[in-house]
């Protein structure tokens, strides 16, 4: 068999939608497929998945995936050596083993109806919101799987009996896929990953374990939660009665770390991936630095179950590609995300517009689950097109306040920069195909942007980590972006510093005022 007939595929379960690409062994992508599933938004502040649907959504996306490759020519059917997953992190699902019934819709990472048992922890813990910081790496926040396991507990009669029962099992989305696509109720593997598993609140960064101090502070049963592996291993094979039997599954990441591993983010170095939120993370190497400027502390990766684990920064931002289809699906101001680019170009400023897009709080690294959606400055010369583009900005924005914040926490040794004495981040996403938000956040930023040619990198990600697994790559070649940066855009930042900075203290007093906007009683 010929490296051309050698392949790899990649199961990329995002928040909006879920695909499958499958790439050869040069990493280029020879067939895809993408489907999008139901977003369900019960009250004000909840969001839902069907978790069954997520579950046909893969196979739809397996299958016409390899149909497609199949009909350019390419032998998936023999060649296919090994399959990665990566997943939308912090979606917590809880399930009956017995049944393989979900007994509730999925609690999207979003979400923030655990508000109240946020408040409630933070009042009655010593430390309030950090007491598990030094443990996990993250602050009590509505954010978390853990709460949302603590709602589920609280309120979902279907879960609690079957908690009593042992009938229980709690995990991510990459732990609901693995189980059903290793067999589900007859032999299905009840595992994480050291990414997702690090998002949970229950991991101890250090030992790479469930921390039983806090399992039992919150009162959840270990029995429910599955086992920790690596990012890079066999973890186990598909079953019979999906389109890939006998394959094995040997990588999984959570979606923002196999972006990082996707853009050979080495110690030192920073990505940021633009999709329905936006996600900063700074590979902090071998070394875990607690953050004292709002961000987390997280595992980057783990690539083997040997191997040493890489830890990160993370800026998380609930909200960025959202906005844009809030626009286009609720204000109707755009038919299609990409008119907004065109629409936001018409103009060339917000015309003192500011939008703060905290439609369910304000994640990194303000930490304000009582923030609610502003737009302030409008003028009656404001238009659509100083929203669309003010829409934009907010996006960078708040990329900056994170990256403003990494820069504090990591200080220079912490940083890789260019042989200029820039700081360079990488970003990917499926936003970053917009020009023009590119060339804003180097504006913003006032370093350089710097966009790969294939910018789905979070599925490349969890390709590398499973190709790795099995053989068919090496570190080396994985983290070698010589080739990756011959070919990238980048985008230099042309305003002037003076106007950047007025424009970043107009940006953080419009951010003042989303906050005390929630009702916290509902």
């Amino acid at each position: 068999m010929s490296d051309e007939e050698v392949f790899v595929g990649a199961v990329d379960q995002g928040t909006t939608s879920t695909r499958f690409i499958i790439y050869d062994r040069r990493a280029r992508p020879i067939g895809s497929h993408q489907v999008e599933f139901t977003q369900f938004c019960p009250q004000a502040g909840w969001v839902e998945h069907d978790p069954m649907e997520i579950l046909e959504s893969v196979r739809v996306c397996i299958t016409k995936a390899i149909d497609k490759a199949t009909a350019d020519g390419y032998n998936v059917d023999s060649g296919l050596k090994a399959v990665g997953l990566t997943n939308q992190r912090e979606t917590t699902v809880v399930w009956s083993k017995s049944t393989g019934r979900c007994l509730y819709n999925a609690i999207v990472w979003m979400d923030g109806r655990t508000s109240s048992i946020c408040r409630k922890l933070e009042a009655e813990l010593p430390g309030g919101r950090t007491h598990f910081v030094e443990t996990c790496g993250l602050p009590i926040s509505t954010y978390f799987s853990a709460l949302k396991l603590l709602w589920l507990l609280e309120n979902i009669d279907d879960v609690k009996a079957a908690v009593e029962k042992k009938d229980a099992l709690f995990g991510t989305v990459d732990s609901w896929l693995i189980w059903n696509l290793t067999g589900g109720v007859n032999g299905g593997l009840h595992v994480t990953d050291v990414s997702n598993a690090s998002r949970t609140m229950l991991m101890d960064l250090k030992t790479l374990d469930w921390d039983k101090s806090t399992l039992e502070t919150l009162r959840i049963p270990a029995e429910i939660l599955p086992k920790i592996v690596s990012n890079s291993e066999v973890i186990g094979k598909i079953s019979t009665g999906w389109p890939i039997p006998g394959i094995p599954i040997a990588g999984c990441l959570g979606d923002q770390h196999a972006a990082m591993l996707g853009q050979s983010c080495r110690k030192g170095e920073a990505k940021s991936t633009y999709g329905t939120g936006a996600f900063i993370l700074l590979n902090t190497g071998e070394e875990i630095i607690q953050s004292k400027h709002g961000l987390l502390s997280t595992l980057a990766f783990k690539l083997g179950p040997d191997a040493p684990a890489n830890y990160a920064l993370e800026g998380s931002i609930a909200i960025a590609g959202a906005a844009v289809q809030w626009l286009r699906d609720s204000l109707g101001i755009i038919r299609t995300a990409s008119e907004i680019e065109d629409l936001a170009s018409l103009v060339d400023s917000t015309g003192g517009v500011y939008f703060v897009p905290a439609f369910n709080g304000l994640f990194a690294p303000w930490w304000r689950d009582d923030a609610r959606g502003v737009c302030i400055g409008i003028t009656r010369f404001t238009n659509r097109c100083h929203i669309a583009r003010a829409v934009l900005e907010s996006m960078c924005f708040q990329v900056k306040d994170v990256l403003d914040s990494m820069h504090k926490d990591a200080g220079e040794k912490g940083e890789v920069k260019n042989e200029s004495g820039e700081f360079l981040l990488r970003v990917d996403g499926g936003a970053t195909v917009n020009n023009l938000l590119m060339q804003i956040q180097a504006d913003l930023l006032g370093s350089p942007v710097v966009r790969p040619a294939d910018i789905e990198t979070t599925a490349i990600g969890a390709a590398y980590a499973a190709g790795l697994a099995v053989k068919l790559w090496t570190e080396e070649t994985i983290f070698s972006s010589g080739e990756k940066m011959e070919k990238a855009a980048i985008f230099r930042p042309t305003l002037q510093e003076e106007v950047r900075k007025k424009k970043v203290d107009s940006w953080c007093k419009a951010v003042s005022r989303a906050f005390d906007l929630a009702d916290l009683a509902l």
